[in-house]
């Protein structure tokens, strides 16, 4: 990384005041009794010594710090990375979807392109930014249900219930889809009939609740923790450390997620 002319400057500064300081540091030991017996040599060690300590002090804050900023720095790049795994396959299954419906039904592929389109806007634009408008995620969960209702030909009862007492409320983006995703993914995909999610979101008092419900088939359910859940565990690890809830459940082939987040 090239430094600019004043970062040299102070490099040049740091460099001669550290040399100077051992310098003074070895005649204080070798001459030490050819001075020491001078007037004003005492107080001149203690404050050499003082100055020693100065620096050693400050020295231990930089690098302190720096070990700070690379935790930092290597947490956001972790994030990163994990956002950009949120729902790829889920893209990939709408666009085989589309592929089918262009010559079936060419104005429910337009709307459905249209759909998809702003989603993937969402997800590129809005994925890399550290917190969004929860009402910006609400519409996006919104949007994403709307295409699963359009992409399956069975009846799905889907119940999104939202109680929100301030639209400012922010979160990071792409944490909700992924539970919402994982109720589509192992629940109504793989039911032929009666499939539900319920979906109940809550924001009040700087708090987010979010509880979704859904039934699976009995016979291919297992407690696997999948990718998902655990991009969604060490994201909010990374994001809300001691400021959230988060635990799965399944009971008679009833899957159940709850997600508290204090902002």
């Amino acid at each position: 990384m090239k430094l600019t002319i004043s970062e040299r400057k102070k490099n040049i500064v740091t460099r001669f005041y550290k040399i100077a300081l051992v310098i003074i540091g070895l005649v204080i030991v070798i001459f030490n009794d050819t001075f020491g017996k001078l007037e004003g040599f005492v107080e001149f060690m203690a404050f050499y010594f003082i100055l020693v300590l100065i620096t050693i002090a400050y020295w231990a804050f930089k690098q302190i710090k720096s070990i700070i900023r690379l935790k930092n720095e290597k947490a956001k790049t972790e994030l990163l990375h994990l956002k950009s795994q949120v729902n790829p396959h889920f893209f990939f299954n709408m666009l085989n979807n589309l592929y089918g419906l262009v010559d079936k039904d060419s104005k429910k592929a337009q709307v459905l392109i249209l759909k998809l389109s702003d989603m993937m806007r969402y997800s590129i634009y809005e994925g890399d930014k550290d917190t969004v408008l929860l009402s910006d995620e609400i519409t996006y969960l919104k949007n994403y249900i709307e295409l699963h209702k359009m992409r399956y030909h069975k009846t799905i009862d889907i119940q999104f219930n939202i109680e929100i007492n301030d639209t400012n409320y922010e979160i990071m983006p792409l944490l909700l889809i992924i539970l919402l995703e994982n109720a589509f993914k192992h629940g109504v995909e793989n039911l032929r009939e009666n499939a539900f999610v319920h979906i109940n979101l809550k924001a009040q008092n700087n708090k987010i609740e979010f509880e979704i419900e859904n039934n699976c088939d009995a016979s291919q359910s297992n407690h696997k923790v999948g990718i998902g859940l655990t991009n969604l565990r060490r994201r909010l690890a990374l994001a809300y450390p001691k400021k959230h809830y988060f635990e799965v459940s399944e009971i008679d082939a009833i899957y159940k997620a709850k997600l508290n987040i204090t902002l």
